[in-house]
């Protein structure tokens, strides 16, 4: 327990290793696979607002199964779930198939989540819990490090579609090894309590809360006008290879890795917010720094400004669990992302209407959004109403 880690919280961080590790294999070359599949522009902007409202729509029902089925009953079902979209992606035809499967594959990207926070929420007092956040978020990002440009071989090598479907292949192995992670977990049942409707759990959320989640929508709008547009952008437009793009990634969770475990410390012991802030600065930087790049040593700046985003997430996870009610955790976390994705699930097609425009103006006008969502939160949210 002295650096933050225990049984509990080491068993989900290992499961969410192993399925980032299989997942990065392939899912950043996603809107290439699509391409590859036939998808117009406008169809690669609509899966990434496909992805945003399945974010959206899976996060509450993910809290109430992670409060009713318990913490590694409900993590089973949702690597189960990922493990049957990554076999619909890999044997996808045609590129509407693939939609389906990430219906499937987001169950544990999204609802996962509230379950995922509310583990480190039951095993660790608040003092820790940035620095457990921190050690979930390094364990996830290392395997981005390196899958990426794994990925990137695998498709200079053997083309869009066999490269991103080895991935697949590989990620069902993977799957199937957390799957028996999972079941290392020992938390107890949350206790029974009378249902809450979804409205009766938003009255119970602090007015702190709802103002970080304001100033979150703004920052992940800013974030989903230009994330399916990245490798895009870089391969097509600047001109660099997949390998370089893995590259790009690799350099990006290499900076998010370093700055995890130093900074949780310091959110830890002096406060959440300055950190919050500076990684919604970064948030709001990176976009403008990719578009204002020539080359391939532009962009491994911008990549290091999109490592830097990382500064702050433990801090404001951690800021979130504090300020949910511990009675209903799971479900008040999952709430909170409801609406958050919920929001920000147009962006996405906005980003791919400002593409056809010119493919410069999306990230621009990300970093305009981000920029507003960064002076809401550092003039409106106060952490001391936290727990």
């Amino acid at each position: 327990m002295k650096w933050g880690v225990e049984r509990n919280t080491g068993a989900a961080a290992g499961a969410m290793f192993l399925l980032a590790l299989g997942e990065n294999l392939w899912i950043r070359f996603l809107p290439k696979y699509l391409e590859a599949l036939g998808a117009p522009v406008l169809a690669i902007g609509a899966y990434g607002s496909t992805e945003d409202f399945l974010d959206a729509v899976y996060q509450y029902p993910g809290g109430v199964v992670g409060d009713r089925l318990g913490r590694r009953g409900a993590l089973a079902l949702f690597v189960g779930l990922a493990a049957i979209g990554y076999a619909i992606v890999a044997v996808a035809p045609v590129w509407p198939i693939v939609l389906v499967g990430m219906a499937f594959v987001m169950a544990w990207s999204s609802m996962a989540s509230p379950t995922l926070f509310a583990v480190v929420g039951d095993a660790l007092p608040s003092h820790r819990r940035a620095f457990g956040f921190s050690v979930q978020s390094i364990l996830r990002r290392v395997p981005i490090a390196v899958a990426p440009t794994i990925g990137g071989i695998l498709i200079a090598r053997f083309g869009v579609r066999t490269g991103v479907r080895t991935g697949l292949v590989v990620a069902i192995l993977l799957a199937s090894f957390a799957l028996l992670v999972v079941l290392q977990l020992r938390l107890n049942r949350p206790p029974a309590h009378a249902p809450l409707r979804i409205h009766q759990i938003w009255g119970l959320l602090p007015e702190s809360l709802r103002r970080l989640l304001l100033s979150d929508i703004f920052i992940r709008t800013c974030e989903g006008m230009v994330d399916v547009f990245l490798v895009i952008y870089a391969l097509n437009v600047i001109g660099i290879s997949p390998p370089q793009f893995g590259l790009l990634i690799a350099v990006q969770m290499i900076t998010a890795i370093a700055c995890y475990l130093p900074a949780a410390r310091l959110a830890d012991r002096f406060g959440r917010k300055p950190f919050v802030i500076a990684t919604f600065v970064a948030f709001s930087l990176f976009p403008v720094s990719v578009m204002a790049a020539r080359g391939f040593a532009g962009l491994l700046a911008a990549y290091v400004i999109g490592g830097l985003r990382e500064i702050g997430e433990p801090a404001r996870k951690a800021l979130i669990v504090d300020l949910v009610p511990s009675a209903s955790r799971a479900r008040g976390i999952g709430l909170y992302y409801f609406v958050r994705s919920l929001a920000i699930t147009p962006a996405a097609v906005f980003g791919g209407i400002l593409w056809k425009i010119t493919p410069a103006l999306p990230f621009v006008a990300a970093g305009l959004v981000g920029l507003i969502g960064t002076c809401i939160f550092a003039l409106t949210v106060d952490e001391s109403a936290a727990a």
